[in-house]
């Protein structure tokens, strides 16, 4: 297992860095670059994933290949990058992308199959979900009669705050708004009945959008990673009680048994919880995308 890569340094050429992904900025167009970061309770942990990046990456070009839905990606070959990023090459491969510049929609465009998270706590209060009424007596983690379109602001930091769907299109616009939550709801739907076939249950999930120059609405960043949806496995689900997912949960359960208190710097990982998140992102990838990590490197 090799070491996680926490950064990625290309000189003289600009950079942001979030929670996961360093973005270099080329001008009409951007190189992102999938670390092996991992944060949990909006903090950075000190301790990487190995392979993380590699895994989010191949993932999204599989679904960006599978959706057939208009994207940012212009390639994922290292060869194809500027040169200031050939020295780098080795570091880089199998997780960056080389993509189109766009003017990002400040919303996360989320859609929920499954009555889970923030979904349910609310759903507990109110019987809604981001203003969307639900009939009574769902259980957490129950498949709702339809999937549902629930918007939330994009955070730079800190946690995406839900809204209704009148908040998002008083944003972005009427036709705008509901041209999102039409493609968005469509992506998931093709992208849930795939997965269960493969024994995965997307429970909800997230999309980003952006503008061309030309005016056209493409999806951007990820696309159905474990880091943007709730993956159960499907032979141990049951409505009625949380079940265990194919991302970060080890790393959120020992972290929450630790004694930190989530106010001051992360402890780091422990070697097992490290390598159980590891395989659960390995397994999540094998079943979706049918082959394993090594055989979808680029």
């Amino acid at each position: 297992m090799a070491a996680p890569l926490l950064e990625s340094r290309v000189p003289d050429v600009p950079c942001r860095r979030g929670k996961v992904r360093d973005v270099y900025d080329l001008g009409d167009r951007l190189v992102i670059v999938a670390s092996d970061r991992i944060s949990a309770f909006d903090w950075i942990l000190p301790t990487g994933i190995p392979d993380k990046g590699r895994i989010l990456t191949s993932m999204s070009r599989f679904w960006f290949d599978f959706l057939q839905a208009p994207h940012h990606v212009i390639s994922m070959d290292v060869a194809d990058l500027p040169a200031p990023f050939a020295p780098f090459a080795d570091s880089l491969r199998g997780r960056t992308m080389l993509v189109k510049k766009t003017v990002v929609t400040p919303i996360e465009c989320v859609v929920r199959g499954y009555l889970a998270g923030s979904g349910w706590k609310e759903y507990q209060r109110s019987g809604t979900v981001c203003g969307v009424s639900l009939p009574p007596g769902l259980r957490e983690s129950e498949r709702l009669p339809e999937p549902i379109f629930t918007p939330a602001t994009k955070a730079e930091s800190g946690h995406d705050e839900n809204i209704s769907f009148a908040a998002m299109a008083s944003q972005v616009g009427q036709e705008h708004a509901a041209a999102l939550a039409a493609r968005s709801l469509d992506i998931y739907v093709r992208a849930r009945d795939y997965a269960f076939e493969r024994g995965i249950i997307l429970a909800d999930t997230k999309f980003e959008f952006g503008r061309l120059p030309s005016g056209e609405i493409i999806l951007i960043d990820e696309v159905l990673t474990p880091d943007s949806s709730r993956y159960w496995p499907l032979d141990t689900y049951k409505a009625g009680a949380t079940p265990p997912s194919f991302d970060k949960q080890f790393v959120r359960d020992w972290l929450s048994a630790s004694g930190w208190d989530k106010n001051s710097p992360p402890p780091p990982l422990p070697d097992d919880v490290v390598r159980k998140t590891r395989d659960k992102y390995l397994e999540a990838h094998e079943r979706i995308v049918g082959a394993s990590l090594v055989a979808t490197s680029c």
